[in-house]
């Protein structure tokens, strides 16, 4: 099988190319240059080196203009709206397995494999591919992948949702492959450094200083820009009230950050838009399907019960309360090991019990904003 491998210069994506030529196929490297033109690439000389190591043929594709439109100009106009916005799930959907396959794999190649930790598997009572968790839980990635399509899934090999993650390490020293002990990238790629500083640069509008509301209504202070908090956020607000406060709402329309107990963050549910089934929902026809969802990367999945409603938004309830639900966010499902899809977080809902204001009504905050 001819197999185009995403190449990062990083463990996961060598050892991916790595097992699958050692398997046999016909293995090429393809690196994307997404920020800096190829030959000034430090990931384009790093997946080289790699893949003249693995002695495997390797190619680099220029994609930063569709990474411009797509990914980093999303980002920013989601915190322009003050929400919280995961690049990694519209990268891995529009970039690594749609624009990088439409450039240089289509006709070409039989497959697009990654170094994502997940399992790609047939189900022949669906007639489906389907996604699964990775047996190393620790490093599971189906998170980002909840938006990939039937088509893309369909050629894409994922040689690694197997493995451990120190066991890939151990088998990259063994064949002394020079990115065995490269560290891992924690921060959002194309950002360097503090994330705040980026969009202080590319929205600097968006960092214009406004007034922190307590949810009760009362003026706590100034703010120094949306963009520099998150929902959930304690630490930095630079107000004292004599108890610990947290960031519960970004106010984009009014420019006010909206804070409140650790208690005010919960909530029983979530508003969700754009939901998207792998390999199509659960009972076609349930107005309720019991599942469980992720509201973040790295939090336990939680039980939960969705509504779907029609043009793909939902309304989803979770057996126990969640705390700090951001907008802007996926909301991930599954059942057991099962990736089943995902939707964007719209707004959080009250607990069981709370109301929001009703038509005619307004909350205390912005009554208080005409005084």
């Amino acid at each position: 099988m001819r197999v185009l491998v995403g190449m990062s210069g990083g463990v996961d994506s060598s050892m991916a190319a790595a097992l699958l030529s050692e398997a046999g196929h016909a293995v090429t490297g393809v690196t994307m240059a997404l920020l800096r033109p190829p030959g000034e690439d430090p990931a384009v000389r790093r997946a080289r080196r790699v893949a003249h190591d693995l002695n495997i043929p390797h190619r680099v594709v220029d994609l930063r203009d569709a990474f411009r439109a797509r990914v980093i100009d999303a980002f920013v106009s989601e915190y322009r709206r003050g929400r919280t916005p995961n690049p990694c799930v519209i990268c891995n959907s529009e970039i690594k397995f749609g624009a990088l396959w439409d450039a240089v794999g289509r006709g070409r190649f039989d497959a697009l494999a990654t170094g994502h930790y997940v399992r790609r598997q047939w189900d022949g009572a669906r007639g489906a591919w389907v996604l699964r968790c990775a047996r190393d839980a620790n490093k599971d990635q189906t998170y980002f992948l909840y938006r990939i399509t039937q088509d893309q899934l369909g050629r894409c090999l994922f040689p690694l949702g197997e493995w451990p993650k120190d066991a890939i390490r151990e088998l990259a020293r063994d064949r002394g492959l020079s990115s065995a002990d490269r560290s891992e990238s924690q921060e959002i790629c194309f950002v360097e450094g503090d994330y705040r500083a980026f969009l202080a640069e590319e929205a600097g509008e968006h960092f214009a200083p406004g007034p922190i509301r307590h949810v009760d209504g009362r003026e706590m202070g100034r703010h120094a820009g949306l963009s520099r908090y998150t929902v959930g956020q304690r630490r930095g607000l630079g107000i004292a009230a004599g108890e610990p406060l947290y960031v519960v709402r970004l106010d984009a329309a009014q420019n006010v950050l909206v804070v409140g107990s650790r208690e005010d963050l919960l909530a029983g549910g979530a508003r969700l838009s754009a939901l998207h089934w792998i390999a199509g929902p659960p009972g076609e026809d349930a107005q309720e399907i019991p599942l469980k969802v992720r509201i973040r990367y790295g939090a336990d999945p939680v039980g939960a019960v969705l509504c779907p409603e029609n043009g793909g938004d939902a309304s989803v309830r979770f057996e126990e309360p969640r705390r700090a639900v951001a907008p802007g966010q996926a909301a991930v499902f599954y059942r057991g090991d099962l990736l089943l899809g995902g939707g964007v977080i719209e707004a959080p809902l009250p607990l069981e019990g709370e109301r929001t204001p009703g038509r005619g009504e307004r909350p205390a905050s912005e009554i208080e904003r005409e005084e």
